[in-house]
């Protein structure tokens, strides 16, 4: 069966080596490292030398779920069926005595005939074919991937995404809205938060960046600068804010209210008109400050947080939507660490920062005006201190020295960067600046929230055992 396998390969020459007189020892046959051979058989009549040439080219492999076809596969199979020819060559009694060996006759182009050995079974002397059982390709273990260490999932099935806060947190709402059915995972920190994401713990991020009351959290501005994640789409989330304290707690019984610190400014009015004559503290997040006041059993503290947080934490609603302005909504920015393709199908929003230490004057007048002579509306203009840099020495002498603040500049403008328009427009913006950064050019949120009531719903709680 062997000899048939090696006589029907297109790709591979097999040529007979005429041997030397009997009386003539045969010399040495060099064999070249780069060519596999076969050795030397004898057979009663003549003996015979196999070689085998491996030609690149070869589609095909004669040998049934053999790995491959490469040069290093057929050598290592050749060099198998050398082996147990020599093994056969040196017993020939116990070959015909298993019978795991027979010759066959071929003949040759030339008009002579040949014998052609097969080996025995690799397996063993006792198996009855002679096919090589290799380890065949789709049983071997596949090698790891990128995407093994943090595979992603369609539809945010059983996505990793990072939020600042803990379970009950608007960020968290925020984080299911954006990747429905994702697995959401809690830091304490925003930092932490982009770490997660550059550690590959968390596979996406979605973190607050600004609130319609509250304005813009120059924290995570500044670390979209000190990191290299790419923002990849947007959620706006209507924030309802509700009063909790333990059961049985009632409203005279409060002496202090505990929050985030925009949380109690966005509350402000409505906790005065409820004539509720508390200390406001400031707490980490809102989420946080229920879970502090349910762990400690704090029945003269209330906490400023979603229904939610509530619920998780058993707490109960006096007051629901204490919110003074029913509009409350945040603005969250999910971010990545591979940007997405821009497109032209739907709205797109795209976010750069910018800088200037060139002299001159209206650097920020000519550079707003790249995207007015385009018809690109700008949904946001932000400006930050430069960390590095805060200070700009300018020296007048008619007036003297005066100290200037360096400023970073980020913008927000509804264009995608796949539109020629903005590619124009930044490359003009370039001109003007020193540095430039592309934040990210995603799908805007386009998804209509219904805003809170303004009416507040108190819920009268039974008196205190």
């Amino acid at each position: 069966m062997a000899a048939a396998m090696l006589s029907s390969a297109p790709t591979h020459v097999f040529g007979p080596t005429i041997p030397p007189p009997d009386h003539q020892a045969a010399p040495p046959t060099a064999i070249p490292m780069h060519r596999p051979a076969i050795r030397r058989v004898s057979c009663t009549a003549f003996r015979t030398t196999v070689r085998s040439v491996y030609l690149p080219d070869s589609s095909a492999s004669p040998f049934h779920d053999a790995v491959g076809s490469s040069r290093s596969d057929w050598q290592t199979n050749f060099a198998i069926i050398a082996s147990k020819a020599a093994c056969n060559s040196s017993s020939p009694s116990s070959s015909s005595k298993d019978g795991a060996a027979s010759s066959e006759s071929t003949n040759g182009n030339d008009g002579n005939q040949y014998h052609l050995v097969s080996p025995p079974p690799v397996n063993g002397p006792n198996q009855s074919s002679a096919t090589l059982d290799l380890v065949p390709v789709t049983n071997l273990p596949r090698p790891l991937s990128i995407s093994d260490l943090s595979p992603a999932p369609k539809h945010g099935s059983r996505l990793r995404v990072a939020y600042q806060g803990v379970p009950g947190a608007y960020s968290e709402a925020a984080a299911g809205k954006a990747y429905p059915n994702c697995e959401a995972i809690p830091c304490d920190q925003f930092e932490v938060a982009f770490q997660a994401v550059e550690l590959w713990i968390a596979d996406s991020a979605v973190l607050p960046v600004e609130n319609s009351l509250g304005g813009s959290i120059h924290r995570n501005y500044d670390l979209l600068l000190r990191h290299r994640l790419h923002i990849v789409g947007e959620v706006q989330l209507p924030v309802h804010h509700c009063l909790l304290a333990l059961p049985g707690v009632r409203k005279e019984q409060l002496s202090r209210v505990i929050s985030h610190p925009q949380a109690l400014s966005q509350c402000e009015l409505t906790l005065t008109e409820m004539g509720l004559n508390v200390v406001r503290e400031a707490f980490d997040d809102t989420a946080g400050a229920a879970e502090y006041v349910a762990n400690n059993g704090l029945r003269d503290t209330a906490a400023i947080a979603s229904a939610r947080a509530a619920e998780l934490y058993g707490m109960q609603v006096l007051a629901d939507g204490i919110q003074d302005d029913s509009g409350n909504v945040t603005r969250f920015v999910m971010l990545a660490r591979d940007p997405i393709i821009p497109r032209t199908d739907r709205p797109f929003k795209t976010s750069i920062v910018f800088a200037h230490d060139r002299e001159g004057t209206s650097v920020l007048f000519k550079v707003l005006s790249a995207f007015a002579f385009r018809d690109i509306n700008l949904t946001k203009i932000e400006s930050r201190p430069h960390r590095h840099q805060p200070l700009r020495l300018v020296d007048d002498a008619n007036v003297g020295t005066a100290k200037h603040f360096e400023y970073m500049f980020y913008i927000d403008f509804e264009a995608s960067m796949a539109e020629t328009r903005a590619q124009n427009a930044l490359a003009e913006v370039q001109e003007y600046t020193s540095f430039l950064r592309v934040l990210g050019s995603y799908p805007m949120d386009m998804t209509p929230w219904a805003a809170s009531s303004t009416t507040t719903t108190t819920t009268n709680s039974p008196p205190s055992s």
